[in-house]
């Protein structure tokens, strides 16, 4: 059993508590700007942090690749994890000054230590497991990251309510911290992929060198395309959702959280689905699935709450919750993350079981960079237009019909005979 092996065990509970932390401090610092300090313009502001999070994986996720493939990816990993301790000292001074900018450049360490660890933490998987274990070993990483999406969601929210609790967001990022570091010790060495391979020092020209990489092979291009458009879409929809909670359902912190619990839930959920179908194989149709109900629930949740005036009271979740409205939006909110975590797994399961094993760390980093330019220009696109006045609604809207196009497009190019 996967969980139980030492070739994924520790790995599984490393990635679990850097992405609690990660989503602890980027959802204090939303609950933040959306309710505490960051005025009119807190819609943007939230956006932007998405932006600033996710552009170091643009920029390193060619020297991760290579520090990866060059040298033990364990080793590399519990490196990384030791400064994140540090990362969390920052993010520990700016919640207790309440400082945004303190908070935003915690967010880019973290975004910074992620980007670097990203090529190890799924290029690792095909050098401990057989290519059959690879869809379920992705789908609990997947699953486990919601859970923890979940579960930073929650506590992150606690830790900023009425302005904050100091003492709680310490312990915890500190806390999960060091546990992270902690289980990064247990990761089974890796053996050096490339031990001949010298890492450039100019990140452009290795960077630039892989997505050449990339392109040269039309399977791993393909795939690099269809998980750009995923993240893009997943980070637009989770900078979307808090506001659009407060806004378009009258709903406060605790139902901020409810809904984020139950995106987090559902995204799990459908991981989990995906991998009961693929069964130890790669089934790329499941992706197809998950496209066309990505963007039905989208649509739907655009056209449900299109030209709903912004909320005057706030409600909590149960009010919320069991408001017609709100049950309309729980049903969308859940079918889409169902339909996400159908279209991610079986595609990055084929990337990795596609590439090389004396390249599959800088081939999970290019798709890395790709994926990086995507959700980067989505976030500081849609924040354009929320200051410009595009609603919430529409943007979902947009979303929905994409998404559909985005799946006929999947069905028609994807790979055969895998």
């Amino acid at each position: 059993m996967l969980m139980l092996s030492r070739r994924f065990a520790p790995l599984f509970w490393c990635q679990f508590f850097s992405a609690f932390n990660d989503n602890f401090l980027k959802t204090s610092l939303v609950f933040l700007i959306l309710f505490h300090i960051g005025g009119t313009d807190g819609a943007a502001l939230i956006t932007l942090a998405g932006a600033v999070f996710i552009a170091p994986y643009f920029f390193l996720s060619a020297l991760g690749g290579e520090i990866a493939d060059r040298y033990d990816k364990a080793h590399v990993a519990q490196r990384l994890k030791f400064m994140e301790i540090a990362a969390a000292s920052v993010a520990v001074t700016g919640f207790w000054l309440q400082s945004i900018e303190i908070l935003f450049v915690a967010l880019f360490c973290f975004g910074t230590i992620a980007s670097l660890f990203g090529p190890i933490k799924y290029g690792i998987l095909p050098d401990h497991l057989e290519k059959s274990q690879l869809p379920t070993a992705n789908a609990l990483i997947e699953g486990a990251t919601f859970i923890a999406i979940l579960t930073g969601t929650i506590t992150g929210g606690i830790a900023a309510k009425g302005g904050g609790d100091s003492a709680t967001f310490s312990v915890l990022v500190m806390g999960f911290a060091v546990l992270c570091w902690c289980a990064s010790l247990l990761i089974p060495p890796s053996g050096e992929g490339a031990p001949h391979l010298k890492v450039s020092r100019n990140i452009a020209a290795s960077t630039a060198s892989l997505i050449r990489h990339l392109r040269a092979d039309s399977r791993l291009w393909w795939g690099a395309m269809v998980t750009s458009w995923f993240w893009a879409v997943g980070i637009v929809i989770l900078s979307l959702l808090p506001p659009a909670v407060k806004t378009l359902l009258s709903g406060d912190e605790e139902a901020i959280t409810a809904y984020l619990a139950i995106f987090s839930i559902a995204v799990g959920v459908g991981s989990g689905l995906a991998a009961l179908r693929a069964r130890g194989r790669i089934v790329l149709s499941t992706a197809v699935i998950g496209a066309v109900l990505l963007g039905v629930f989208s649509f739907d949740a655009g056209f449900s709450t299109y030209g709903v005036a912004e909320a005057a009271k706030l409600s909590g979740p149960m009010d919320v919750l069991t408001s017609a409205r709100g049950i309309r939006a729980a049903i969308d909110l859940i079918g889409l993350a169902i339909g996400g975590g159908l279209y991610i797994v079986p595609v990055f399961a084929a990337v990795q079981a596609w590439a090389g094993s004396d390249f599959r760390a800088r081939t999970v980093a290019a798709v890395n960079v790709l994926n990086a330019a995507a959700m980067t220009s989505a976030t500081v696109l849609v924040a354009i237009l929320q200051k410009q006045g595009v609603t919430i609604p529409m943007l979902f809207l947009a979303i929905g019909v994409g998404t559909l196009f985005v799946a006929l497009a999947i069905w028609k190019t994807m790979p055969r005979g895998n």
